[in-house]
């Protein structure tokens, strides 16, 4: 367990430090399922550190990870993690649409009107038209956005 002394000593080197790191600009705007600006997809393989030195989070990165951190540098959230707005509540007529580019979907219900009770999670797919939440009856609905040929794993 650090020391207040060792807490103290640490804060007054991280603005020195946050100072020291160099973060490298992307060198093309991320491709993101509302727009594409550029042809060539981007690098999702980090520089790493140099030598002797401790890799930050952004230098040794891959992958999905590292797509995520470019789209923060952006401010893209490339994984569309934000809430889910309903102004109603989903019927059979009139379900929640809920966008996907994947085949499935997990989906958050806190009830209508809103959190009128615990989480409850659903997984949404096309292979049923309609998901109902056990609590409150609220119905969704997957809008699958993405290539119905595409090849998944």
């Amino acid at each position: 367990m650090l020391g207040i002394r060792a807490v103290r000593s640490l804060r007054s080197a991280l603005p020195k430090a946050k100072k020291a790191i160099v973060i490298p600009q992307a060198t093309r705007t991320i491709a993101s399922s509302s727009r594409i600006c550029s042809e060539q997809p981007p690098i999702l393989l980090g520089p790493g550190a140099k030598p002797g030195e401790v890799p930050t989070d952004f230098q040794q990165a891959t992958g999905l990870e590292r797509l995520q951190l470019l789209g923060n540098m952006e401010g893209i959230d490339v994984f569309n993690t934000g809430p889910l707005y309903m102004s109603k509540m989903g019927t059979l007529k009139e379900p929640v649409m809920v966008p996907s580019y994947s085949e499935e979907r997990i989906v958050g219900c806190s009830g209508w009107p809103v959190e009128s009770h615990d989480m409850i999670w659903i997984t949404t797919n096309n292979h049923k038209e309609h998901h109902r939440c056990p609590e409150c009856g609220n119905v969704f609905k997957m809008n699958f956005l993405g290539d119905p040929h595409a090849h998944h794993h």
